[in-house]
């Protein structure tokens, strides 16, 4: 299992109904896949990506380019910065439960990225524990809207142990009909005694999940190598670029139990998520429970530590001998 990541990756609030948790995303997942840098082989200093016109061959400078989205066969409608701008999602900085659904109902095809949910401050301790046990009592999850990094993600909510998991989801139009694949019909039949069979193979391989029982051996053998060669005294220099980190704030939140209530009471009898929450949250900044306003509201526009701006930042980190060095400290973490 790769080693545990506290980096706030992004910071705002889980939201149904009137209740505000202030909560940070931590990623959950690592990349292991071997990553190599280019370097020019004389000098060892790092070779980029170049901007090329494919017509001409020739260089091209930023200002030149613009971008194009392809309509028909080599029919092109260009957009500018200015256009794409205004069509991004606005960030809210919350996490917008929409509804709640059967956790079995959310088929493992849509699952896409998984970041840990954690309180932001101690004030969120009691109402995400209160939330974590009780979409684990009822086997659902909250189905979310979310913004991070510029981009509008479809998210499901989940209790994970102690915590709670947010997987961002794929869009049902981002996901392949299976029409026209090869899969057997009703016309394919098995009889019961291949069936008695291959559940008798099963129960002989059966055993509990061990995530650390399975390697990418592909990886361990270039690592071993990239290891070995480190010893031998195959490093070599590479210039660092300058770089910055980032930090991150905590929110308290606000009492809990009115906001219950209240969200009861607006939901009425079996109205959907969306509309009520409309309703709700005109009110919401009247309600004497929401003395502490000030502080979810810092949590909702909270800095998104995941802008394009930072992530340029994150890319310019010091780095030595990347082809080699960046993946064994990975390793030894």
């Amino acid at each position: 299992m790769a080693p545990s990541s506290t980096r706030t990756l992004w910071k705002g609030a889980i939201s149904f109904g009137l209740v505000h948790i202030p909560v940070t995303l931590h990623s959950a997942t690592a990349e292991s896949r071997m990553k190599f840098n280019l370097l020019n082989k004389e000098t060892m200093t790092r070779v980029g990506n170049k901007q090329v016109d494919k017509g001409t061959g020739e260089s091209m400078a930023k200002e030149e380019i613009v971008k194009g989205f392809e309509v028909e066969k080599d029919q092109y409608v260009v957009l500018t910065p200015d256009e794409i701008k205004q069509a991004l999602p606005k960030s809210t900085q919350t996490i917008d439960i929409e509804a709640f659904v059967e956790l079995e109902q959310v088929p493992a095809l849509y699952m896409h990225k998984a970041y840990y949910v954690a309180p932001a401050g101690r004030g969120g301790q009691k109402p995400f524990a209160l939330l974590r046990e009780t979409l684990r009592q009822t086997g659902k999850a909250g189905i979310a809207k979310v913004v991070v990094s510029t981009k509008q993600h479809l998210a499901a909510l989940v209790p994970q142990g102690n915590g709670m998991v947010l997987n961002l989801l794929r869009w049902e139009d981002e996901v392949r009909d299976t029409a026209g694949l090869p899969w057997p019909g009703e016309d394919v039949k098995v009889s019961a005694a291949e069936l008695k069979m291959a559940g008798q193979l099963v129960d002989a391989m059966a055993g509990d999940w061990q995530p650390d029982l399975f390697h990418d051996e592909f990886r361990e053998k270039l690592m071993a190598l990239v290891e070995r060669k480190s010893r031998e005294g195959g490093l070599q220099a590479v210039q660092p670029l300058p770089g910055e980190e980032t930090g991150a704030a905590s929110a308290e939140v606000i009492d809990l139990t009115e906001l219950l209530k209240r969200s009861l009471r607006g939901k009425g009898s079996a109205s959907s998520a969306g509309p009520a929450r409309e309703d709700a949250r005109p009110s919401a900044k009247k309600a004497p429970a929401r003395r502490s306003a000030g502080t979810a509201g810092a949590a909702r526009t909270a800095a998104n530590d995941e802008t394009p701006a930072k992530k340029a930042a994150a890319r310019k980190a010091p780095t030595t001998a990347r082809a080699s060095v960046r993946t064994l400290s990975r390793k030894k973490a």
